[in-house]
């Protein structure tokens, strides 16, 4: 389904990754592992289009991005690890708002039901500025739940959110892989999930290279 070839990324002249290969199936689940400043937020806004690498490509489904853009923005949705939430819009119309992006229109009894899900019910009418950080966090979550996107590419998930919000998010990731949906995610915290999961390792002193997939 996605495909990752010789992918290279500099960033403030300073190489973080080079010949990085690896690909993504449908129904798999893929960690992007490695320690600060090693170049995961970068790989995953190449990996969105939202930023060109030095070198390679990342394909979908056997095209470039670039070239098959339509589909892989259709089935692709991206949650960076700082909250788009308008404080100046009520919960339902910041899902509104997100939804928008997607050219998306559901109605309100469906969002309702995935805002009941991410223990926001009762919320609809509350201004984002209103609430706290966890819970501008599980309206992302709600959004991710109506996307009806193949693919998942989540920077930090869990950031903001208590134990319930953790047990939610990981619950959410098993439900879209047995779907057969995929997901790539990176975390610094620790997430328990009950699948089958693979990772790709950056790492290294002066530049940052993908290991082979960790086989059990």
């Amino acid at each position: 389904m996605l495909e990752i070839k010789s992918l290279e990324c500099v960033r403030d002249d300073r190489l973080l990754f080079s010949d990085l290969n690896f690909s993504l199936d449908d129904g798999e689940v893929l960690q992007i592992e490695g320690s600060n400043g090693c170049g995961k937020t970068s790989l995953l806004r190449i990996i969105c289009g939202l930023r060109l690498a030095e070198g390679g490509q990342v394909y979908w489904r056997g095209e470039t991005i670039r070239a098959n853009r339509e589909d892989y923005y259709a089935n692709m949705v991206y949650i960076g690890h700082l909250p788009c939430i308008k404080g100046d819009l009520t919960v339902l119309e910041n899902i509104r708002s997100l939804l928008d992006t997607r050219s998306l229109t559901v109605e309100d009894d469906v969002i309702e039901t995935a805002l009941s899900k991410v223990g926001l019910a009762s919320y609809e009418d509350v201004p984002g500025k209103a609430l706290s950080s966890g819970q501008r966090r599980r309206i992302l979550l709600a959004f991710i739940e109506l996307a009806g996107a193949k693919l998942w590419v989540l920077d930090e998930p869990l950031t903001a959110l208590d134990v319930q919000g953790v047990a939610l998010m990981e619950s959410m990731i098993i439900e879209h892989q047995q779907a057969g949906g995929s997901v790539i995610f990176t975390t610094h915290h620790g997430m328990q999930l009950d699948c089958e999961m693979r990772s790709v390792k950056l790492g290294g002193k002066e530049y940052m290279k993908a290991s082979t997939w960790d086989e059990e």
